[in-house]
Protein backbone atom coordinates (compact mmCIF):
# COMPACT_ATOMS: atom_id res chain seq x y z
CA UNK A 1 0.00 0.00 0.00
CA UNK A 2 2.96 2.48 0.89
CA UNK A 3 4.76 1.73 -2.45
CA UNK A 4 1.04 2.40 -4.29
CA UNK A 5 0.32 5.72 -2.40
CA UNK A 6 3.92 6.84 -2.72
CA UNK A 7 3.77 6.34 -6.82
CA UNK A 8 -0.11 7.69 -6.95
CA UNK A 9 1.10 10.81 -4.85
CA UNK A 10 3.61 11.55 -7.59
CA UNK A 11 1.16 10.91 -10.76
CA UNK A 12 -1.72 12.61 -9.00
CA UNK A 13 0.80 15.50 -8.55
CA UNK A 14 1.79 15.84 -12.52
CA UNK A 15 -2.35 15.27 -13.27
CA UNK A 16 -3.16 18.51 -10.50
CA UNK A 17 -0.02 20.61 -11.96
CA UNK A 18 -1.10 20.07 -15.53
CA UNK A 19 -5.18 20.56 -14.83
CA UNK A 20 -4.85 23.44 -12.58
CA UNK A 21 -3.42 26.99 -12.15
CA UNK A 22 -0.76 27.57 -10.32
CA UNK A 23 -1.57 29.80 -7.05
CA UNK A 24 -0.50 32.91 -6.06
CA UNK A 25 0.24 33.41 -2.39
CA UNK A 26 1.61 36.75 -1.86
CA UNK A 27 4.45 36.99 -4.54
CA UNK A 28 4.94 33.36 -4.36
CA UNK A 29 4.10 31.13 -7.23
CA UNK A 30 2.48 27.69 -6.13
CA UNK A 31 1.74 24.46 -8.73
CA UNK A 32 -1.16 23.06 -7.57
CA UNK A 33 0.70 19.65 -7.66
CA UNK A 34 3.28 21.11 -4.98
CA UNK A 35 1.16 20.04 -2.40
CA UNK A 36 1.39 15.87 -3.00
CA UNK A 37 5.05 16.36 -3.86
CA UNK A 38 5.36 17.51 -0.41
CA UNK A 39 3.26 14.34 0.61
CA UNK A 40 5.27 12.00 -1.49
CA UNK A 41 8.57 12.69 0.54
CA UNK A 42 6.72 11.42 3.18
CA UNK A 43 5.47 8.15 1.38
CA UNK A 44 8.80 7.99 0.26
CA UNK A 45 10.16 7.86 3.93
CA UNK A 46 8.15 5.30 4.83
CA UNK A 47 8.58 3.06 1.67
CA UNK A 48 12.36 3.00 2.38
CA UNK A 49 11.16 2.24 6.45
CA UNK A 50 9.34 -1.04 5.42
CA UNK A 51 11.65 -2.07 1.96
CA UNK A 52 14.91 -0.48 2.71
CA UNK A 53 17.24 1.85 0.90
CA UNK A 54 18.17 -0.79 -1.56
CA UNK A 55 14.32 -1.70 -2.56
CA UNK A 56 13.71 1.93 -2.23
CA UNK A 57 15.66 2.99 -5.39
CA UNK A 58 14.14 0.54 -7.64
CA UNK A 59 11.27 2.14 -6.48
CA UNK A 60 12.29 5.23 -7.06
CA UNK A 61 13.32 4.01 -10.23
CA UNK A 62 9.55 2.93 -10.98
CA UNK A 63 8.20 6.12 -9.78
CA UNK A 64 10.81 8.21 -12.07
CA UNK A 65 9.66 6.30 -15.29
CA UNK A 66 6.00 6.74 -14.53
CA UNK A 67 6.14 10.19 -13.04
CA UNK A 68 7.98 11.00 -16.86
CA UNK A 69 5.66 9.01 -18.73
CA UNK A 70 2.38 10.89 -17.28
CA UNK A 71 3.82 13.86 -17.81
CA UNK A 72 5.17 13.67 -21.10
CA UNK A 73 1.45 12.21 -22.03
CA UNK A 74 -0.27 15.16 -20.10
CA UNK A 75 1.26 17.32 -22.50
CA UNK A 76 4.50 18.59 -21.07
CA UNK A 77 7.48 19.63 -23.41
CA UNK A 78 10.16 17.06 -23.64
CA UNK A 79 12.17 19.87 -21.58
CA UNK A 80 9.90 19.95 -18.89
CA UNK A 81 9.90 16.16 -18.56
CA UNK A 82 13.31 16.00 -18.62
CA UNK A 83 13.72 18.99 -15.74
CA UNK A 84 11.05 16.84 -13.91
CA UNK A 85 13.41 13.57 -14.18
CA UNK A 86 16.82 14.98 -13.07
CA UNK A 87 15.19 16.80 -10.13
CA UNK A 88 13.59 13.69 -9.17
CA UNK A 89 16.80 12.09 -8.94
CA UNK A 90 18.28 14.35 -7.01
CA UNK A 91 15.63 15.35 -4.76
CA UNK A 92 14.61 11.69 -4.05
CA UNK A 93 18.28 10.33 -3.79
CA UNK A 94 19.12 13.21 -0.94
CA UNK A 95 16.06 12.56 0.30
CA UNK A 96 16.63 8.67 0.88
CA UNK A 97 20.38 9.25 2.47
CA UNK A 98 19.70 11.92 5.03
CA UNK A 99 16.76 9.31 5.89
CA UNK A 100 19.30 6.36 5.79
CA UNK A 101 22.17 8.60 7.53
CA UNK A 102 20.09 10.67 9.93
CA UNK A 103 19.92 9.30 13.61
CA UNK A 104 16.87 9.54 15.70
CA UNK A 105 13.18 9.19 15.62
CA UNK A 106 11.08 8.28 12.91
CA UNK A 107 9.20 11.46 12.83
CA UNK A 108 12.52 13.12 12.98
CA UNK A 109 13.70 11.76 9.98
CA UNK A 110 10.85 12.19 8.07
CA UNK A 111 10.82 15.75 8.51
CA UNK A 112 14.77 16.34 8.22
CA UNK A 113 14.99 14.61 5.00
CA UNK A 114 11.76 15.43 3.43
CA UNK A 115 12.51 19.00 3.72
CA UNK A 116 15.94 18.53 1.82
CA UNK A 117 14.37 16.87 -0.71
CA UNK A 118 12.02 19.13 -1.00
CA UNK A 119 14.30 22.14 -1.08
CA UNK A 120 16.29 20.29 -3.73
CA UNK A 121 13.11 19.33 -5.71
CA UNK A 122 11.95 23.07 -5.51
CA UNK A 123 15.25 24.79 -6.50
CA UNK A 124 15.98 22.29 -9.27
CA UNK A 125 12.63 22.66 -10.70
CA UNK A 126 12.41 25.85 -11.14
CA UNK A 127 16.06 27.05 -12.63
CA UNK A 128 16.39 23.94 -14.94
CA UNK A 129 12.42 23.61 -15.84
CA UNK A 130 10.41 27.23 -15.27
CA UNK A 131 13.70 29.66 -15.15
CA UNK A 132 15.28 31.13 -18.62
CA UNK A 133 18.10 28.97 -18.40
CA UNK A 134 15.48 25.80 -19.08
CA UNK A 135 12.02 26.14 -21.12
CA UNK A 136 11.91 30.18 -19.78
CA UNK A 137 8.28 30.06 -18.65
CA UNK A 138 8.77 32.52 -15.69
CA UNK A 139 11.28 35.20 -15.83
CA UNK A 140 14.50 35.46 -13.47
CA UNK A 141 12.61 38.09 -11.33
CA UNK A 142 10.31 35.68 -10.31
CA UNK A 143 12.07 32.68 -9.47
CA UNK A 144 12.95 33.06 -5.85
CA UNK A 145 9.18 33.83 -5.22
CA UNK A 146 8.44 30.53 -7.36
CA UNK A 147 11.20 28.62 -5.31
CA UNK A 148 10.33 29.74 -2.33
CA UNK A 149 6.83 29.24 -2.63
CA UNK A 150 7.35 25.73 -3.09
CA UNK A 151 9.85 25.25 -0.58
CA UNK A 152 6.83 26.34 1.97
CA UNK A 153 4.46 24.17 0.85
CA UNK A 154 6.63 20.99 1.07
CA UNK A 155 7.92 21.98 4.67
CA UNK A 156 4.66 22.54 5.57
CA UNK A 157 3.51 19.21 4.13
CA UNK A 158 6.58 17.76 5.53
CA UNK A 159 5.42 19.20 8.88
CA UNK A 160 2.07 17.61 8.67
CA UNK A 161 3.56 14.06 8.22
CA UNK A 162 5.95 14.85 10.83
CA UNK A 163 2.92 15.14 13.36
CA UNK A 164 0.33 12.48 11.75
CA UNK A 165 3.49 10.30 12.18
CA UNK A 166 4.42 11.47 16.27
CA UNK A 167 0.18 11.37 16.90
CA UNK A 168 -0.58 8.10 15.61
CA UNK A 169 0.09 4.51 15.47
CA UNK A 170 -0.07 4.95 11.82
CA UNK A 171 2.63 3.53 9.67
CA UNK A 172 4.59 2.76 13.21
Amino acid sequence: MRIFLYIAGIIIANVATASFAPITLWKFIVPMGTFFIGATFVLRDLVQKKYGRKNTYLIIVLALALSALSSWLLGDTLWIVFASAITFVFSEAFDTEVFTRLKGSLQKKVLVSGTVGGIIDSGLFVLIGLSPLGAGVIPWNVVPYAILGQVIVKTVMQFIGYLIIKNTRILK
